[in-house]
Formats: C-alpha cells, sequence, structure tokens
C-alpha cells in the first residue's frame, strides 16, 4: 500500500514522501495514529494545500522535543525496587515504570514507548544507560540507578 507520510517516521521517510508500506503496517499502526494517509489523488491534493499547516506543526513538536531533551538530557533517575541480598530485584523496572518516573520528576510527555532499553527490562540493582527518543530527530541520555529495598 503506499501511504503519503504526514510527519516524519524513523527507518521510513519525511513529512511529505509516498512510500510503499506493508497494509497491514499502514492500517493498523501508521493511519490509526495519524502518521500517514492512503495516496490517492484527492488525499495528494488536499496534502500539498496543508503542506505549510503541516511543517509547521512538525517545526513545533521537534522544538518542544529538543527544549525537554535539553533538560533530560543526563539526568539520573533513582528507582526503588524489592531485591534479595544478591542484588537482583524481585520483578523488574520496565520502560512503563521509567516513563511514570520520569513524569514524576516533572518531565510530562514522555510515553513508555519512548524509553529505550538496550537489554531489555531492568533485573539487578545497579546504574543502567537508556535512551529516551522524544522525537524521530530527538534522542537523549538517561542513567537509571536501580536501589534495591530490604524488608
Amino acid at each position: 500500500m503506499q501511504v503519503i507520510l504526514l510527519e516524519k517516521v524513523s527507518n521510513l521517510g519525511n513529512l511529505g514522501e509516498v512510500v510503499r508500506v506493508r497494509d497491514g503496517y499502514a492500517r493498523n499502526f501508521l493511519i490509526p495514529q495519524k502518521k500517514a494517509r492512503r495516496a490517492t489523488d484527492a488525499a495528494l491534493k488536499e496534502f500539498e494545500a496543508r503542506r505549510v499547516e503541516l511543517e509547521k506543526i512538525q517545526a513545533e513538536k521537534l522544538a518542544a522535543a529538543q527544549a525537554l531533551g535539553e533538560r533530560l538530557n543526563g539526568y539520573q533517575l533513582k528507582v526503588a525496587q524489592k531485591a534479595g541480598v544478591d542484588g537482583r530485584l524481585f520483578g523488574s523496572v520496565t520502560n512503563a515504570d521509567i516513563a511514570e518516573g520520569l513524569r514524576t520528576a516533572g518531565f510530562e510527555g514522555v510515553e513508555k514507548s519512548q524509553v529505550r532499553l538496550p537489554n531489555g527490562q531492568l533485573k539487578t540493582v545497579g546504574e543502567f544507560p537508556i535512551q529516551v527518543g522524544l522525537h524521530a530527530d530527538v534522542l537523549v541520555d538517561v542513567t537509571v540507578l536501580v536501589e534495591g529495598e530490604m524488608n
């Protein structure tokens, strides 16, 4: 299926590009998330009429993400979790826990889908570098310090 991208999508293309994607990816992700529209003649004409407006919206989103990224870059988030004597956690620290901790710390707008854990969930006590993708062009480094709670 050919779609018109309404915003920059990682590993796919930029605003306004017509790209070919699998039908399921378009129907289940791109179109419902308002990241793309089907590439019909009418949709292309409508897009060209709205191009300036969409580019302005994208520039505002990028500026907001960069401002948040400047505040967030290098931040150290402390997470307390119950742990055994060997340093292994009872449970794990997930990207949802990290996003919740960042929102609690005053970084509104961070979603769990933006938190990237390179080695999966955190299951031990320690310090872990992670990345938060605030925008397709804005990727910031955050350190998560997992502390163990003893009973």
